[in-house]
């Protein structure tokens, strides 16, 4: 579900792709619901190519969303992002992600990772796996 979703950089929030043009992508806005084309020329990810730092590996964008969900019981996280201090947007991440590298992630990253989650579920997108994921998951179940 999230190779779907796309930052794009220099616009705010988040873009669902719709289809694929020449040169260009066709992209609708989660929060207005309006459709552009975003260009090539335009830095585009997908949320499923976004990993965090940690101090042992990188850990995929959906494994610590999906954390997020479970701490927050399926919620948005209730915190103003404008007034929290760099402690408590630390404390957080480190609740959901303890083994987070506290030297790489910036506290401009926590706040885009909780703004990009709460955007997520106010939009209805919660699940975060990979539809080829779940199968896989549901295969080995079926298997045991």
């Amino acid at each position: 579900m999230l190779k779907t979703i796309l930052s794009i950089s220099g616009k705010p929030g988040l873009y669902k792709l719709i289809s694929q043009g020449r040169n260009m992508l066709i992209v609708e806005s989660l929060t207005d619901k309006k459709r552009f084309p975003a260009y090539g020329n335009e830095k585009i990810i997908s949320l499923g190519d976004i990993a965090m730092y940690t101090d042992t590996d990188d850990v995929p964008l959906k494994d610590v969303l999906a954390a997020m969900k479970k701490k927050e019981n399926g919620a948005a996280v209730v915190m103003d992002l404008k007034k929290a201090t760099a402690d408590e947007l630390r404390s957080y991440l480190e609740a959901v992600l303890p083994t987070f590298d506290r030297d790489r992630v910036y506290i401009a990253d926590i706040k885009k990772l909780i703004s990009w989650y709460n955007l997520l579920v106010s939009c209805g997108i919660t699940d975060f796996e990979d539809a080829a994921e779940a199968e896989e998951t549901t295969e080995e179940k079926t298997e045991e």
